[in-house]
């Protein structure tokens, strides 16, 4: 059985298209509600998410967790993983839409790989409505990719297709962390010694140039600093833990740099790391 998770808050403008991009994939076998389920949680939203979702609801193509307030979208991730029944685990982004046959060619792969813990697949990247090619240094890298996952987050969760057991293995989305999540865990899967698996093809349209994107935030780099202090706690060979306190000591001075630019400039700075 595949879970789908997608988390949302605020987002009518788009929550409706995601979730009818996963209840579109064609394959039969995702018409049968014991090998798929959709969960979406409702993080809180003021706006009229739940009365969209309320028809889909009714007519049991959705499963939803609602927060009376938001917890942010680590906890929202997670309680729609303790809420699944899924071997495997998929996530979308409630920006972004996926492409027909994600589910099933994602699933192929996995089962072609009964040691793989984490995958993902190519995206389609589209910015404020128009097409654009990510930089090559936003590659999707497969395999040991610990050491330039140090550098920027290379695994899109809504690319991305988890075993169960990576949770109870390495832990769960960190909530005290508001952006920047995914770099963590992932980050956290990689330095337990876990390889992560690339489907070649584009299976998702990832949406970004909205006002309301996490990682379009100013600051964002104290939540990498956070992750890469965590990582350095963990057992690493010492050519990892020379990388990633390298790492840490250029993300401290790119952090510094921007308070004090923001501080020039009238803004909120930001706290110390």
């Amino acid at each position: 059985m595949i879970s789908v998770v997608i988390p949302t808050r605020d987002r009518d403008w788009c929550v409706e298209r995601a979730v009818e991009s996963v209840l579109g994939q064609e394959a039969p076998e995702f018409k049968n509600r014991k090998d798929f389920e959709l969960i979406v949680v409702d993080d809180g939203s003021a706006d009229s998410t739940r009365d969209l979702l309320a028809p889909l609801l009714k007519r049991g193509d959705l499963a939803l967790v609602s927060h009376p307030k938001s917890l942010g979208v680590s906890a929202a991730r997670n309680s729609g993983i303790k809420a699944s029944k899924g071997d495997l685990v998929a996530f979308l982004d409630s920006d972004d839409i996926w492409l027909p046959g994600k589910l099933i060619a994602q699933r192929a792969y996995m089962e072609a790989r009964p040691d793989m813990i984490l995958s993902q697949c190519e995206e389609l990247w589209c910015r404020s409505g128009r097409r654009v090619n990510p930089g090559k240094k936003h590659e999707k890298l497969e395999g040991d990719i610990f050491m330039p996952s140090l550098a920027r987050c290379l695994v899109s969760p809504s690319a991305s297709i988890a075993r169960r057991r990576l949770f109870d293995e390495v832990g769960y989305f960190d909530e005290s962390l508001p952006a920047c999540e995914d770099y963590d865990l992932w980050l956290r899967v990689l330095a337990a010694g876990y390889s992560i698996g690339l489907l070649k093809e584009p299976f998702v349209w990832r949406n970004g140039g909205h006002a309301d994107q996490l990682s379009s935030k100013p600051g964002l780099d104290r939540y990498r600093i956070r992750a890469l202090k965590k990582i350095l706690r963990l057992p690493l060979a010492p050519d990892r833990r020379k990388a990633a306190e390298a790492e840490l000591a250029r993300r401290k001075v790119v952090y510094e740099a921007g308070r004090v630019k923001r501080a020039r400039e009238g803004k909120e700075a930001g706290p110390d790391f």
